[in-house]
């Protein structure tokens, strides 16, 4: 059966989906089946993915508003991982899904299709707590949410749990947070080190150990239309995904 993670925060600009990509790649490189689902109107994850939005033929809203398959959508990326592109027309999708009973299953019930093909989906999500959203906390098993080491980031991250408890009495109550993720992280920034040790402090169990740094090699590559990893292997930032994605490995066989 696959895992399922959610990648989220209602705040934006915190790395959700440079994580989105660079897990799903890390993954990948280790020989893992991963699908990336670029849940986002703006198509970030699509387009650092290398997939350009002019030449996306079937979205993930055509597959939301059930207009073709989940397997007819996938795109095979360059980091080998499959990809079900994001784009504008989400838009239309979350318009028509309010219309609809059972409107918080949708993509629940699409990915129960592929249970059985991949060993990691990952969801990218939009910055906004909408029906898109919901989909996605209400199909995942786990939920990893990045949070940059400034001074909003506390504030951000209660309004989030509580969002996420609310899922999980109402939704999904097998909804777990997989963990926090410190990104943009500069161990030479005061502030920085005093975000991060409350983090630790306030959520011991739940803050992976592996920080992912700010790297310029890493803000660079998505313009470029790949992961990290294929544009600077050696960067601190494809290094520090990967060491993600052992963790993530390590902590379900139970060795952390």
């Amino acid at each position: 059966m696959s895992k399922i993670i959610a990648i989220t925060n209602q705040k934006g600009g915190v790395g959700k989906t440079t994580t989105s990509i660079n897990l799903a790649a890390s993954f990948a490189l280790m020989q893992r089946k991963v699908m990336l689902i670029d849940l986002d109107p703006q198509g970030n994850a699509t387009v650092g993915s290398g997939v350009s939005l002019a030449n996306i033929k079937h979205s993930a809203s055509k597959v939301l508003c059930q207009e073709v398959r989940l397997s007819e959508a996938l795109i095979e990326t360059i980091g080998k991982f499959h990809l079900l592109a994001g784009a504008q027309d989400l838009i239309v999708a979350e318009m028509n899904l309010l219309q609809v009973d059972e409107r918080a299953f949708r993509l629940k019930n699409i990915l129960e299709t592929a249970a059985t093909q991949f060993d990691y989906i990952l969801i990218d999500c939009p910055p906004a707590l909408n029906v898109l959203t919901v989909n996605a906390l209400a199909a995942a098993n786990d939920v990893l949410i990045p949070v940059q080491c400034e001074y909003f980031a506390l504030e951000g991250l209660s309004a989030l749990l509580k969002t996420i408890s609310e899922m999980q009495k109402t939704i999904n109550i097998s909804l777990k947070i997989a963990g926090l993720l410190r990104t943009m992280y500069d161990g030479r920034n005061r502030l920085a080190l005093d975000v991060s040790q409350q983090l630790l402090q306030a959520f011991p169990a739940q803050v992976y150990r592996t920080v992912i740094p700010r790297n310029v090699r890493l803000a660079e590559a998505p313009s470029h239309g790949i992961p990290v990893h294929y544009y600077d292997d050696k960067s601190p930032g494809a290094l520090a995904y990967l060491a993600l994605a052992g963790e993530i490995l390590r902590r379900e066989e139970g060795k952390i």
